[in-house]
């Protein structure tokens, strides 16, 4: 399925006010300027690879902002920004593009306003723990695998690493439990994530998440430092702050 509703995993109930304002407060930045971040800022940035200029950049961001918003499915973010792309002059983006864009940001919004609604102080206490889901079919990564089922104390420093989206296209998610649930389901609660695994087919594989996506883009304080940063970006980001753009 394409719709957006098809990346929630999760109570289908919840409210992403808090995802829309995630996206919204994205700096569109140049992949270059993208890859010289930090890696804990680079959630707060939004790229696509192989356009640079800023028009182009901002175009998908304000599409993608008006997906999350509005439930929209890819295929009509995928004919909006095609038919922009094409009147410039650019070629139009392939299914495997339109679906790596939309679902990336999609899924990294949606996952910011999980965490929101899994960290209210009242749900914390009913349920203070966290089990990640790696889907596990053909399609999960070895690494994402290795954490499927693993329960972990809700404020535990893994989460600063390994809370979803971890990859590109990443189809991750986290449920919260209570303590009842843990012991009638014979659940093992870890303090850390293991650095290599045995999968469920006798393979091992070291456990990290992808590159660029160790870090928890729901718990980044939106305040990046921008000194020594090229002017458009330090442009770019008193635009969104002031509401301009």
């Amino acid at each position: 399925m394409d719709d957006i509703n098809s990346v929630i995993t999760q109570n289908q109930d919840i409210t992403f006010e808090e995802a829309v304002q995630y996206f919204g407060d994205k700096i569109p930045v140049t992949a270059k300027t993208f890859a010289a971040l930090e890696n804990e800022y680079q959630t707060l940035a939004f790229t696509v690879s192989g356009y640079t200029k800023f028009e182009i950049l901002n175009k998908f961001h304000d599409e993608l902002l008006q997906s999350i918003e509005n439930g929209e499915t890819l295929k009509s973010f995928k004919d909006r920004m095609n038919t922009f792309l094409e009147d410039k002059g650019y070629e139009g983006i392939t299914n495997f593009q339109a679906d790596n864009i939309f679902r990336t940001n999609v899924q990294t919004a949606y996952q910011v306003g999980h965490y929101r609604e899994m960290t209210d102080p009242d749900v914390l206490k009913a349920l203070p723990y966290w089990q990640y889901d790696a889907v596990n079919d053909s399609r999960t990564r070895p690494s994402h695998l290795a954490m499927d089922g693993r329960v972990f104390p809700a404020d535990s420093p893994v989460w600063d690493t390994w809370y979803p989206p971890n990859g590109y296209r990443c189809r991750c998610t986290v449920h919260a439990l209570s303590k009842r649930q843990v012991e009638s389901r014979g659940l093992t609660v870890e303090q850390n994530a293991p650095l290599v695994a045995e999968l469920p087919d006798g393979r091992f594989t070291h456990v990290h998440p992808d590159p660029h996506f160790a870090s928890n883009p729901a718990k980044t304080p939106f305040s990046p430092d921008l000194t020594g940063y090229p002017d458009s970006l330090v442009r770019a980001y008193q635009n969104q702050t002031q509401g301009n753009g």
